[in-house]
């Protein structure tokens, strides 16, 4: 392996990084858009009883509010709390200033547990925008606030809501005898229901999203060498994809999921190869002396962006699918790496470095323009939402390694932090369709 120091400046941090974590990520709002829009969403009425485990109405306030455009009305100062639009006293809500109100009640279902309606309404038309019946069980319940959010996102921003998406990310605790113990974790985009897929004893790496959201592909170092595993995330069911002799590394799911972008040495370098899932028939991709790795499918799945340092720094490339001669997509600064497309192809998110540290950072792939977008001095491994409107990624804050996410204008910023324990590696996953 050739000039690695050059190359893996924050692959090399993996590894110390990380003390004790806790799974339950709380997100915070650093920074939000001027403006952001009253809402007032009324806890929901209905037959609920016995207690259900989840407050709706509390889990699509909290969603609508960690978008950074919303500012939900305290309950407190809700001037009453209808279940159904006929109860709804306009002229109240108006004068405390609300624009728009969400309400609903949940009953007992025929088609599954519970039925849930909600109404979103405009308070100074005094009209219904949104309307829905939804059945559920009551393990759904939080995916179908989510979802709501969503609906409501859509409605009033014209952007798809991303809050039933999902997240996966490495955190690392301690044994008693002082060992790490690195877990690959799953849990709901606002940190909550997280759910451990795997505990290793060694190193964890590379989450990486299967289009459908029904598989990983992670690298993990167990037996103390490199290998690609491919997981279930329903079932936990796993199987090795590949264990080349030497670096085995960095997945990345083609968008139609037949296939797998990833790094290996086999052939004495580092190199880009693209693996067919049905036969895992593997085809080298590039072909240079300098190390090519980080591979990443744009949405069409004509392209793949990657890093190289093949003109004597990392900088990121792209090159076509099918192979070819790669194209510098990247000019300013001497570290560009890590690159991810975002859903409509425009934008690459990836870590930009220069005199102040490793950032995040988008670049317009057609007009080769870069966008430094964070100010802290060590970010790395950044994925976009879904939707295209938000970026997650690893920063070091005041206690350690936790997530962070920023929107691609740079106007709203998230804490996601884990509560003293560290956490990394961040995928956001695709839309729950």
């Amino acid at each position: 392996m050739k000039r690695p120091h050059r190359l893996w400046p924050l692959v090399f941090l993996v590894l110390c990084w990380l003390p004790e974590a806790r799974a339950v990520l709380t997100i915070k709002i650093t920074k939000g858009v001027e403006g952001t829009l009253p809402i007032a969403v009324v806890p929901f009425g209905g037959d609920t009883s016995p207690a259900l485990p989840v407050d709706m109405a509390r889990v699509i306030a909290a969603d609508l509010e960690s978008s950074g455009r919303f500012k939900p009305m305290a309950r407190a100062d809700m001037p009453g709390r209808p279940a159904e639009p006929g109860a709804v006293s306009f002229a109240d809500w108006r004068r405390l200033g609300m624009e728009n109100l969400v309400i609903g009640r949940i009953g007992p279902g025929t088609e599954a547990e519970h039925e849930i309606q909600f109404w979103l309404l405009d308070v100074y038309k005094g009209s219904q925008t949104v309307a829905y019946r939804v059945p559920a069980d009551t393990a759904q319940l939080r995916l179908v606030a989510h979802q709501i959010a969503d609906l409501i996102f859509q409605e009033l921003t014209g952007t798809r809501g991303a809050f039933a998406t999902r997240i996966a990310y490495v955190a690392v605790s301690r044994a008693a005898a002082g060992k790490k113990i690195y877990k690959l974790e799953v849990a709901d985009a606002d940190g909550e229901n997280p759910r451990t897929l795997l505990t290793s004893p060694q190193p964890l790496m590379s989450p990486a999203w299967s289009p459908d959201g029904r598989r990983l592909a992670y690298v993990s170092f167990e037996g103390f060498g490199s290998a690609i595993y491919l997981q279930e995330v329903h079932s936990g069911g796993r199987e090795a994809l590949a264990a080349e002799p030497g670096i085995n590394s960095a997945p990345a799911f083609s968008p139609d999921g037949t296939r797998l972008a990833l790094t290996l040495s086999k052939d004495g370098n580092p190199e880009v190869y693209v693996m067919d899932l049905g036969s895992r028939a593997l085809r080298r991709l590039t072909h240079d002396p300098g190390i090519d790795t980080e591979p990443a499918w744009s949405p069409d799945g004509n392209r793949i962006a990657f890093t190289s340092d093949r003109g004597g720094g990392p900088q990121v490339y792209e090159i076509s699918a099918s192979g070819g001669t790669p194209r510098r997509l990247t000019h300013e600064g001497v570290y560009n790496a890590r690159p991810r497309y975002s859903a409509d192809g425009k934008l690459l998110a990836l870590v930009h470095g220069d005199d102040r540290g490793y950032h995040i950072a988008t670049l317009d792939v057609a007009a080769e323009r870069l966008n430094v977008l964070t100010e802290t001095r060590l970010d790395e491994s950044p994925s976009f939402a879904p939707n295209g409107g938000m970026i997650i990624y690893a920063t070091v804050g005041a206690g350690g390694t936790e997530l962070a996410a920023i929107s691609v204008d740079g106007r709203i910023r998230q804490q996601l932090a884990a509560g003293g324990g560290e956490v990394r590696e961040p995928a956001w996953g695709p839309f729950r369709d």
